[in-house]
Order: structure tokens, then C-alpha cells, then sequence
């Protein structure tokens, strides 16, 4: 690997589903009616309730390899872009029922001040349930954190090898050679598995045989960028090539985001980042940032380390879209007729 550009030059915004701290107030214990805060002012066995459901919305952060930090994007629904937006920690909380879930608390700073504290969950919290808190935790937080930052394939999902092959994710190994867009055959060097709960920010996006002139379904996560080339600009970016989340593709038919259950989420890391085909569509492998270089194995990390640590830019990083032209009705049936006119 090479190390280029600063790390945020490459990085892609990630987009956070989060409530705001007052939406998830303490409604039995020591803090009675403080809503969730830092780990320094939490209380085990305080039980919480989700009060404000519409108190949530988006936040697009990027990581800045000054600090520990990340850039709120100007587009963001929540969140100054003046201010700088921390990660502080991770909680467990417990159901009625037994059953432990995680979420991750954010703290959004200006000039050494806290301004507001962020709750984004790791799988779905219902309104008026009661969640005890159980276990707070600082270590595993930028761990859990970069597995969520992770762009991934579905289990099932078939990627072209070198040879033409297709062959399921699940079953790919270190060493394998897989075809790139611009490079030619290439080896994996890791492949990572992550299991999450499929809602909210982690549900998987599924987009129909045909909607992207692919054969069979593809499942990814939603902020995983696919390729597509326009035969003529009809998205009026400015160039034939561009890339587009998978959540922006969203349209209520043929792509869909699906909650419910669990994801089994697969990762590809190459010596760089590259464009790769799954199920017939040019999508992104792994890339690695100041985000997803924390959930690497210690290995992988060493060998990182030598070269820098994270993925230079490529070509392919300029084409991402713009959000305003991502807004676009319709996206995918856009693309769809720009890629085949």
C-alpha cells in the first residue's frame, strides 16, 4: 500500500442515523430525567426510555487524520459543520426481556465545550420500552464503530474472479485473485465478517435483478459506492464515470432497504482500493481510512502500518457524486438509461 493524500481527501462521508440526547432520558434511577450523556456521568442500572422518536435524524461525518475526531458535513440534518463531532463511548443496555443491545454515544464539541451529546443505536430502540443500562464502555467503542464504517457485501453475494468465475463471498480466501476494474487481477488480503442487526443505519440495501442491469440480486450495506458509467451524462455530473452510495439508489420498488433479523456483512481488503464486480455491478472494495483501519486485525494493522496505514486516492475517488445531484427522483431508472443509451 501507499500512502498519499491525507486520509480525509479519501474517505467518502458516512452517514449516521442518531438521536439527539434529550430524545433517550433516564425515566428510573439515580439520574431520573437526565437524558444519556458522557461516560462520566452515566449511571449503571439507570433505566432509560426513548421519549422523542422525532428527535432523530442524520449525521454525515468524516474522519480527519489530525485528531481522533471527524467533519460534519454540511448537509448533515443535525450537527454544526463548524464543530467538531467525538466519539465518547459505547453502552449496553438490557430489554425487559433479557436481551442486550449497543449503541454508541457521540459528543459534538466547539472550542472545548460540549454543545450537544448524540445516541446512535446499534440496532433498534423502541419507544416507550425500558432499557437498562448495563455496561459502559470506552475501549470497544472506536472498535465497534469501525466495523459499522465498514462498506460490505451480503452473504451470497457473488464476486468475479480473475478467471471469470463467480464465487460466493463467504467462500473467498487471502490469496484469491479477484478482477479490478482498472488494475487487472488483484489478490484479497483479508476478507472480514461482521454480523449486525439489519435496521436503521445497518439495514442492507437490495437491489432487484435488472434495476442496475445485474442478473441476480445484490445485497449491500447502504453506504457501500457502486460504479456506473454513463453512456451520455444524463445525471449532469460532468464526467461519464461516477459513483453513487447505495442508499441514494433507494426508490421504494426495485431497490430497497430491508430491516428485520440480522445481516451477515463480508468485507475485501486489497493492497489498494478498488473497483471489483458483484453479481455483474462495479462496486467498491474495502477502503482503508482512519475509521476502518480500528476493527482491522492487529496483522493486517502491522502491515498497514509500514506503508502508512491507510489507502491512497485513485482516480475512481473523484467520482463520487455530489448530494444534490444524489437527491435526484429516481436515481437508479436515471442511471439505469444513462449507462445503456
Amino acid at each position: 500500500m501507499q500512502n498519499g493524500m491525507t486520509e480525509q481527501d479519501a474517505s467518502s462521508p458516512q452517514t449516521l442515523d442518531v438521536y439527539r440526547a434529550s430524545a433517550f432520558v433516564v425515566t428510573d434511577g439515580a439520574a431520573e430525567g437526565d437524558a444519556i450523556s458522557f461516560a462520566d456521568e452515566l449511571v449503571l442500572d439507570d433505566v432509560y426510555s426513548l421519549v422523542d422518536p422525532a428527535l432523530a435524524g442524520r449525521i454525515d461525518v468524516v474522519p480527519d487524520a489530525t485528531d481522533s475526531g471527524f467533519a460534519i458535513a454540511p448537509a448533515s440534518d443535525l450537527g454544526d459543520p463548524r464543530h467538531r463531532l467525538y466519539l465518547d463511548c459505547c453502552i449496553t443496555l438490557m430489554t425487559p426481556a433479557g436481551t442486550t443491545q449497543e449503541a454508541i454515544v457521540f459528543v459534538e464539541v466547539s472550542d472545548g465545550i460540549a454543545e450537544e451529546v448524540y445516541l446512535l443505536p446499534l440496532s433498534e430502540i423502541d419507544i416507550d420500552t425500558d432499557y437498562r443500562l448495563v455496561g459502559i464502555d470506552r475501549t470497544t467503542a472506536t472498535r465497534r464503530f469501525a466495523e459499522a464504517a465498514f462498506v460490505s457485501f451480503v452473504r451470497g453475494t457473488r464476486i468475479t474472479l480473475a478467471s471469470g468465475e463467480l464465487r460466493a463471498v463467504e467462500e473467498l480466501s487471502v490469496g484469491d485473485r479477484v478482477l479490478t476494474r482498472d488494475d487487472g487481477p488483484r489478490e484479497i488480503r483479508w476478507v472480514g465478517h461482521t454480523t449486525l442487526r439489519a435496521t436503521g443505519t445497518f439495514a442492507p440495501v437490495s437491489i432487484a435483478p435488472g434495476a442496475m442491469h445485474n442478473d441476480q440480486e445484490l445485497r449491500l450495506s447502504p453506504d457501500h459506492r457502486i460504479f456506473v458509467y454513463q453512456r451520455s451524462d444524463t445525471l449532469g455530473a460532468g464526467r461519464a464515470e461516477v459513483l453513487i452510495k447505495a442508499r441514494h439508489l433507494v426508490n421504494g420498488t426495485t431497490i430497497l432497504q430491508t430491516e428485520g433479523g440480522f445481516v451477515d456483512y463480508y468485507q475485501l481488503l486489497f493492497d489498494d482500493h478498488h473497483i471489483i464486480y458483484a453479481e455483474g455491478i462495479a462496486a467498491e472494495s474495502l477502503m482503508v481510512d482512519p475509521r476502518t483501519t480500528k476493527a482491522l486485525p492487529e496483522d493486517v494493522r502491522e502491515r498497514l502500518a509500514s506503508t502508512g496505514g491507510v489507502h491512497e486516492r485513485r482516480r475512481h475517488h473523484d467520482y463520487e457524486i455530489a448530494e444534490s445531484l444524489a437527491g435526484a427522483e429516481d436515481l437508479a431508472a436515471l442511471l439505469r438509461r444513462a449507462s445503456a443509451s
